[in-house]
């Protein structure tokens, strides 16, 4: 039960014109319609019966209760009978909530041989929910509009989808991102906006002092570390290549320790994602008899963080180290696996022209193909510290996924994924990182230069789970642009698609 603490809240709308008994019955068809959603198990979050509203004060305090409940991840609305959209206004104007707008109805079809006027009167969705609609995009509330019958497995699947990613919203407005280090080497795709990251999307992304992270380094013990070494000999394939075995232990034991430094640090301070700087290590002079510091990038806890739902961005990339965490809550439960890449290395093999992924240590595990992934120790040449350093060492499965990225244009964010197919490489001996490589869609010269017409960076936040209308919605929910490449992407029309969606948001910035 990933999602055990939250819940989803119905609202039914009606109202009284049809009397007392026609009220009843549309609380007992809710109560059965959000049971039987509850029973399926499709949908992760329960979904609790708020009642029947119908009332604009009936609306607004449901809609304030739900801002101030932390459990309510979001707000799914039905209108079973005509419920008259002015009493909708004072509520809608003060939901901060994800919305949901079903279209649905408690029967499936029209009882021919029956139907009265009675029946018309009480099962008007067709006539509510257009009302609701409209009323919402008057008001320019952003929700998302699911249409078809309530006991469809479909239809569940796409409210689970919606759940799911109302739970990294409301997740995301508990991130704390720790930088150890800051943004480096005068990178501007990685950088941005904090403040205005955080008032759109709730991420609150703060500088973390080295030097502080070095007072929980130094208070790691020995038998702490030989702990977690033993549990590092029973999930992962040992194995010691040119380093030597002396050199081998020492340094799977400094990456137990920067593992366990990290963690606290995290813990303590409330946080969830993190990002690091191969040039901001803590100590100077790594010959110094009296050195405290890491010996390099601690890749391996950086892995293994990932894996536990951690957010991570390599080079100080705040923003994919928010996103990360945010696509793991997503996800959870599923079975593929997610990870923080880089496009790192192109490919050129006609239709199966395609780029490596990889970064200097940090992969997630998650996505490995292997079940036990090597831990190997290798020299490292860059950064600071030119040393060997642990790491996991494995190829991804194969299948199709999605990457994601969020970019600062400077007037807004832009949220763009794309879909990906990873292949099978072929053999890499003397590559000693976790790798993965993929054909991005709908082809590699078409998806490739896609990604960089919009502007994408060379991190993302990468799911074979997940699919684009996660990303869509999510980009709905905070309010942000979203600009999708898939198989049906054609360069001329997403060059199109920018150029009116740079109108629409400088208009949308005068006009306010």
């Amino acid at each position: 039960m990933a999602f055990e603490n939250l819940e989803l809240w119905w609202v039914t709308g009606a109202q009284l014109l049809y009397g007392g008994d026609a009220v009843v019955k549309v609380d007992a068809h809710s109560k059965e319609m959000v049971e039987g959603l509850n029973k399926t198990g499709i949908i992760p979050i329960k979904v609790v019966y708020k009642g029947t509203a119908n009332s604009s004060e009936e609306v607004e305090n449901v809609m304030k209760a739900a801002n101030n409940d932390d459990k309510c991840a979001g707000i799914i609305t039905w209108m079973h009978t005509f419920s008259p959209a002015k009493m909708w206004i004072k509520g809608l104007q003060n939901l901060k909530k994800p919305l949901l707008h079903f279209h649905t109805q408690y029967n499936a079809e029209i009882p021919w041989d029956s139907i009265d006027m009675d029946f018309m009167n009480l099962n008007q969705s067709a006539h509510g929910d257009i009302e609701f609609g409209h009323i919402c995009t008057r008001m320019r509330v952003s929700r998302k509009v699911i249409c078809g019958y309530w006991k469809n497995e479909d239809v569940q699947k796409k409210i689970a989808v919606w759940a799911r990613v109302a739970a990294g919203v409301a997740d995301a407005h508990n991130v704390r991102c720790l930088m150890f280090g800051m943004n480096m080497n005068n990178v501007a795709v990685t950088d941005g906006d904090r403040v205005e990251f955080e008032q759109r999307l709730g991420y609150h992304v703060d500088y973390y002092p080295v030097s502080s992270l070095m007072e929980y380094f130094k208070k790691v013990t020995d038998a702490e570390v030989d702990e977690l070494v033993e549990e590092y000999k029973k999930l992962y394939e040992i194995k010691i290549d040119e380093s030597g075995e002396e050199v081998y232990w020492q340094k799977v034991k400094n990456a137990a320790k920067a593992e366990i430094a990290l963690r606290r640090v995290l813990k303590d301070n409330g946080a969830t994602a993190f990002t690091t700087n191969f040039d901001d290590l803590g100590g100077a002079d790594i010959n110094d008899p009296n050195f405290v510091g890491f010996d390099q990038i601690p890749g391996l806890a950086s892995q293994r963080l990932m894996a536990e739902g951690i957010g991570f961005g390599a080079e100080g990339d705040w923003k994919t180290a928010c996103l990360f965490r945010t696509l793991w809550v997503m996800q959870q439960g599923m079975p593929k696996g997610c990870s923080f890449l880089e496009d790192y290395t192109l490919n050129f093999a006609g239709d199966k022209s395609s780029c490596l992924q990889s970064h200097m240590l940090e992969v997630c595990p998650l996505i490995a193909a292997e079940k036990k992934p090597k831990l190997e120790v290798h020299f490292l040449g860059i950064g600071i510290r030119k040393q060997p350093t642990a790491r996991l060492v494995f190829t991804s499965k194969t299948g199709y996924g999605i990457k994601a990225t969020v970019v600062d244009l400077g007037n807004r964010f832009r949220l763009i994924s794309q879909e990906v197919e990873c292949i099978e490489p072929k053999p890499m001996p003397h590559l000693p990182v976790a790798s993965a490589l993929w054909i991005p869609q709908p082809s590699f010269e078409v998806g490739a230069g896609a990604w960089i017409l919009a502007g994408g960076t060379h991190h993302s936040a990468f799911s074979y789970d997940i699919n684009e209308e996660y990303w869509e919605d999510f980009a709905e929910m905070v309010g942000i642009e979203y600009v999708k490449i898939n198989k049906d992407t054609k360069t001329s029309e997403l060059i199109q698609q920018l150029r009116t969606n740079e109108v629409y948001y400088m208009l949308n910035k005068a006009l306010k």
